[in-house]
């Protein structure tokens, strides 16, 4: 299946994709500094750079994008329809790296929490981030 966009609009579009300081990441940070969190961020000495390192809880938090990580049964998680091979291996990495450094990490003793991009999108952000709390309490 061809695409719907020239490779220009193509290429434009996904530069605009962020890595770091999305607004999924920039909503957990806000909640969790307003109960009075302090934590680093992207910290590169931890195994996958967690996007949210708490050192007094010795807990890391990711926050998966739904497409970008593979998230099982999500409607926002859909393979793509052009260049499918290509996008189903990258995102195969991306879960087997995922699943690498919770291992690494849970070795070096830090507790792990995944939080997915579907649940903190409206309804459901509020349960979300009050369940965060709790297992990081």
């Amino acid at each position: 299946m061809a695409d719907v966009h020239s490779k220009e609009q193509r290429s434009y579009n996904m530069s605009r994709i962020k890595g770091k300081d999305t607004k999924p990441e920039l909503l957990v940070r806000k909640f969790l500094f307003s109960k009075g969190f302090r934590y680093r961020i992207h910290v590169k000495d931890l195994p996958g750079k967690p996007d949210i390192v708490l050192p007094k809880y010795r807990a890391v938090i990711f926050i998966h994008g739904c497409f970008w990580h593979g998230h099982e049964g999500c409607k926002y998680f859909v393979m793509s329809k052009t260049r499918t091979e290509w996008w189903t291996k990258k995102i195969n990495k991306n879960i087997a790296n995922d699943l690498k450094y919770i291992q690494q990490l849970t070795e070096l003793g830090w507790r792990i929490v995944n939080v997915w991009e579907c649940e903190l999108k409206k309804g459901k952000a509020d349960d979300t981030l009050s369940a965060l709390v709790e297992k990081l309490s």
